[in-house]
């Protein structure tokens, strides 16, 4: 970049304007395009089944073996010692069998068993696809929700929504293509939803925080109370030409361009998110599906209501978290394995009043929902037989929507639901297979960095054609 012109004693305002453009452009071209932002055509590298993802993330590890994975030898061993192979530890010692404290039915044509914890969601299991036999990273929080989001414990990775808007970009130009709703600052924080090396065009767009009510979530500084609309369009045009002047002064530069096409998106942002984030237009029979209006299931419902309403409006992908906003996660009951309770029905109504109205507007056929934690729970007792610790071995996720099997249960645990042991899945491979949804092959979509190619996946990860139709 060219040096700065020198200023006269008593500037003029378009020379203050300009200095300011051209400080501006330093900052951002410092924090957003430091890498390369070619000119790449965004095309997939083979038929997409699927446009878009929303991932519903539930923070802290939910149970498997209380909600959908129970286990008969729960009941009939339950308060033995028998021994297991602790992950926390690695060692195999004696401990004491604790069965679910919630019955199990099955329901729909595939029969599904679903815990009594999720009766809005069993109403729904023909449209989902189970795989019983996840696996993952890290035994902590912190490293294996990295591990979920990154594909990496402990290395600062572009996150999952972040390589896909990389691979793909919006579907809108008025809107980012990767949005995450309240997510937590704990746990990894920003960097579960990060860049990266990435150019920072493909950071996620926070709204909100974990922790504040669902009402206050907003885009920061994206309305502007003091400066007429008329005003505001007036300071955005001279804004863009003199970045425009700048740019042409500097000649063919992706950086400059990239910049300026952030402060552009930011404008258009500003004019069209503020509508699609305001639920009031909403039917009252579609709130009262989410469950907005009921006092444990408003929040949680506004969030999954607004995620449907980003990916009706194009967004490529949107997560939205069940989080607190610090280190104790919802799910994380090592002493009090009641509090599932509370969190079932927290999330249970509007996860499937999102999975029914997108279903309902079409839209579930090419999108992707996925529900689901950074690992599962232990089929053993904790402090005293009230909790559960932590399981990364064996787990549940769901899928549903365009591109995989509806009413199919994939692989299995062991017959404690302690370990994976049949058609076994990593996480990795469930990465490479949300890529495969949207068209992307996993070993394809890489980023040159450090000297070396990086991608979601890494060196791992196989797409699990089981589940795909």
């Amino acid at each position: 970049m060219t040096a700065h012109p020198r200023l006269s004693p008593r500037p003029t305002r378009r020379q203050l304007l300009g200095s300011a453009a051209c400080g501006f452009g330093s900052v951002a071209l410092n924090a957003m395009v430091a890498k390369r932002t070619d000119a790449r055509e965004l095309v997939p590298h083979f038929t997409p089944r699927v446009k878009r993802v929303i991932f519903v993330f539930m923070q802290g590890g939910p149970s498997h073996v209380d909600l959908f994975d129970p286990k008969a030898r729960l009941d009939r061993d339950h308060g033995k010692l028998m021994n297991f192979r602790v992950a926390r530890t690695r060692k195999i010692t004696p401990e004491r069998v604790m069965k679910s404290p919630w019955s199990f039915d099955r329901h729909g044509e595939c029969g599904q068993p679903v815990s009594e914890l999720f009766p809005h969601m069993a109403g729904h299991v023909d449209d989902m696809c189970f795989i019983h036999s996840m696996h993952t990273d890290g035994v902590a929080h912190g490293p294996a929700t990295l591990f979920l989001h990154t594909g990496a414990t402990s290395l600062i990775r572009p996150s999952v929504g972040s390589w896909i808007s990389y691979g793909l970009g919006t579907e809108n130009d008025n809107l980012p293509g990767f949005i995450t709703i309240q997510p937590s600052m704990g746990n990894g924080g920003p960097r579960n939803y990060s860049n990266a090396f990435l150019p920072a065009v493909y950071q996620g767009t926070p709204i909100g925080r974990a922790g504040a009510p669902a009402t206050e979530a907003r885009i920061r500084h994206l309305t502007n109370h003091h400066s007429s609309p008329a005003r505001q369009r007036r300071q955005f045009e001279l804004l863009r030409a003199i970045n425009r002047e700048q740019a042409t002064r500097a000649g063919a530069d992706d950086e400059i361009d990239a910049m300026i096409e952030s402060f552009e998106l930011a404008y258009r942002m500003q004019i069209h998110a503020p509508d699609i984030m305001d639920l009031r237009g909403e039917s009252a029979v579609t709130k009262r599906l989410y469950g907005i209006g009921e006092k444990a299931t408003d929040d949680f419902g506004r969030q999954c209501l607004l995620a449907r309403r980003m990916a009706e409006a194009g967004v490529r992908f949107i997560q939205v978290s069940y989080a607190d906003n610090g280190d104790n996660p919802r799910w994380d009951q090592h002493s009090n394995l009641g509090q599932h309770a509370k969190h079932a029905k927290a999330v249970d109504k509007p996860v499937a009043g999102l999975l029914a109205d997108l279903k309902s507007r079409g839209l579930l056929e090419d999108t992707l929902l996925w529900w689901g934690g950074e690992f599962g729970r232990n089929p053993f007792a904790q402090d005293k037989g009230t909790g559960r610790d932590h399981n990364p071995d064996g787990f549940t996720v769901w899928l549903a929507g365009g591109g995989v099997r509806a009413g199919h249960r994939h692989g299995s645990t062991d017959e404690f639901g302690h370990t994976a042991v049949v058609d076994r899945v990593h996480m990795h491979d469930l990465h490479a297979t949300v890529l495969h949804l949207l068209g992307l092959d996993h070993e394809k979509v890489t980023y040159r960095h450090a000297g070396r190619d990086f991608r979601l996946t890494d060196v791992h990860g196989e797409v699990v054609r089981k589940i795909l139709v």
